[in-house]
């Protein structure tokens, strides 16, 4: 559905993006991941035909992006972050205002604002003024726009930002919904966001694709399985010499220092020894006071987190 193909992107001489290759399948979800200035906001406009690259090519469903733009962008719906629209026109006569630049028919351009507006959940408000409608509904007339002249694809740039816990759940279920009849591009700084929605993830660090997986094998790849967090009452700093001093422990590393004077570790040992029973009996011989001791979980944050900080080494 999606190829992009060895991009390359300059901007004098600065590499915003370096032979950059994937391909995204019909009817996938797809997160596209990154750090601030990493490149994505460049790679969504390459898809999308708004920038041109410096090398390499963009395929939509077969399409040359750079040879047939017209043709490939009709594949496209671009939801970008902070979209404008315009707050003295109706919910559904913005939607029928994009339907009209996207050319749709005007025999079926009636039925298919009405489809849209029923698909994204605007039915009750398609009659208000824009600028009175909340931030959610909002995201939901953005996500409408995009849709007008049925794009095989969807890209969508931070569509949760700003949103309540509330509207946040409801557009994630939205985006769901929307990925049985549409392929779905994803960018988000929300990384637990990402792995609800996601079938798969892209990281772009410094220019450069660093993996490509689903969030579930991001995850297990980077998970250490003899990791355990320890919160503890350590006023004097004792923890570090006398865990440092048990037999399998390869790390102890401070996390968090609480408010309430306590502090998290992670203490990180060797594959198939569980440290708890002496880790516990250690600290207690010691008179350190253990609030809390749990295994470490594998998240897609810590994934993300170990795949940026070994892309950045040189």
């Amino acid at each position: 559905m999606i190829e992009v193909k060895n991009i390359t992107k300059k901007y004098g001489n600065t590499i915003a993006l370096d032979d950059v290759s994937f391909k995204i399948e019909e009817g996938e979800i797809v997160g596209l991941l990154g750090p601030n200035g990493a490149g994505k906001s460049t790679t969504m406009n390459i898809i999308t035909g708004y920038i041109e690259p410096t090398e390499g090519e963009v395929f939509i469903d077969g399409i040359n992006m750079l040879k047939n733009p017209k043709k490939a962008k009709r594949n496209i719906g671009y939801m970008p972050e902070g979209v404008p629209l315009y707050g003295d026109l109706t919910a559904k006569e913005f939607v029928t205002y994009m339907a009209g630049i996207k050319k749709v028919e005007k025999k079926s351009l009636k039925e298919k604002v009405n489809n849209i507006i029923e698909q994204t959940g605007l039915k009750d408000v398609q009659n208000k003024l824009i600028r009175n409608l909340s931030r959610g509904y909002k995201q939901r007339v953005s996500m409408a726009g995009a849709l007008v002249g049925e794009p095989k694809v969807l890209i969508l740039d931070e569509p949760t930002v700003g949103l309540d816990p509330k509207q946040i759940t409801e557009i994630r279920s939205l985006i769901k919904k929307l990925g049985k009849d549409h392929t779905v591009i994803l960018s988000s700084h929300i990384l637990s966001e990402v792995s609800q929605i996601c079938d798969k993830v892209i990281i772009i660090n410094k220019g450069k694709l660093i993996a490509i997986d689903t969030p579930s094998n991001l995850e297990n790849k980077t998970l250490n399985n003899n990791s355990i967090y320890v919160t503890v009452e350590d006023a004097n700093n004792k923890l570090v010499k006398i865990v440092e001093g048990i037999e399998n422990v390869k790390e102890v590393k401070l996390v968090t220092e609480n408010e309430d004077g306590t502090k998290q570790y992670l203490i990180s040992g060797n594959d198939g020894k569980d440290l708890r029973k002496v880790i516990f009996a250690s600290l207690a011989k010691e008179n350190i006071t253990i609030f809390e001791m749990k295994k470490s979980d594998a998240t897609l944050e810590e994934a993300f987190m170990k795949l940026i900080d070994e892309g950045g080494e040189e």
